[in-house]
C-alpha cells in the first residue's frame, strides 16, 4: 500500500468535498460564497444575454444599489468571471461581459435561479408556518 502524500488528502470521506483536496478547500470556500451570493448570481444571469453598460446592468438587476453592483462587478472581474472594458470615447463607455469562464457557469446560475422562482410559494409557506409554530 503506498503512502498518501499530504498534499493529496481528501477534505472529506464521502461527498462532493472527498473529490477536493483539502488545502484546496479554503478557496473552494472563498469562491462558492462569491458566486453563491444574491448580486453575483444575478449579475451573472443578466449578463448572458451579452454586454452591458453599468447603467445598464443597474437597471436589469432590480434592488442592487450602486456601491453593490460596483463591489459584486469588481470581484467577479477579480476572479476572472466578468471583463470590464473602457472605450476611448467622449462621453467615456464602460461595458461589463462574462468571460468563457464566467460564461460556462452560466446554466448553473440559471439552474438555481429557476428552481428558487418555480419553489418560492412553498419556501415561503413553509416559512410562514415555522414562524407561526414558533409563536404559539
Amino acid at each position: 500500500m503506498c503512502a498518501m502524500n499530504t498534499a493529496d488528502r481528501p477534505a472529506a470521506r464521502r461527498g462532493p468535498c472527498a473529490a477536493i483536496p483539502a488545502e484546496q478547500m479554503d478557496s473552494v470556500r472563498q469562491m462558492l460564497d462569491r458566486i453563491g451570493d444574491k448580486w453575483s448570481m444575478l449579475v451573472i444571469a443578466v449578463l448572458e444575454a451579452g454586454p452591458l453598460r453599468y447603467t445598464d446592468l443597474q437597471r436589469e438587476v432590480p434592488g442592487i444599489s450602486q456601491r453593490m453592483l460596483t463591489v459584486t462587478v469588481r470581484q467577479l472581474q477579480q476572479d476572472g468571471l466578468v471583463t470590464r472594458t473602457a472605450y476611448a470615447e467622449v462621453p467615456p463607455r464602460v461595458e461589463y461581459a462574462l468571460t468563457p469562464v464566467g460564461r460556462s457557469l452560466h446554466h448553473v446560475v440559471a439552474s438555481l435561479i429557476t428552481w428558487v422562482a418555480d419553489h418560492h410559494s412553498q419556501i415561503r409557506e413553509h416559512r410562514t408556518q415555522v414562524e407561526d409554530a414558533g409563536n404559539t
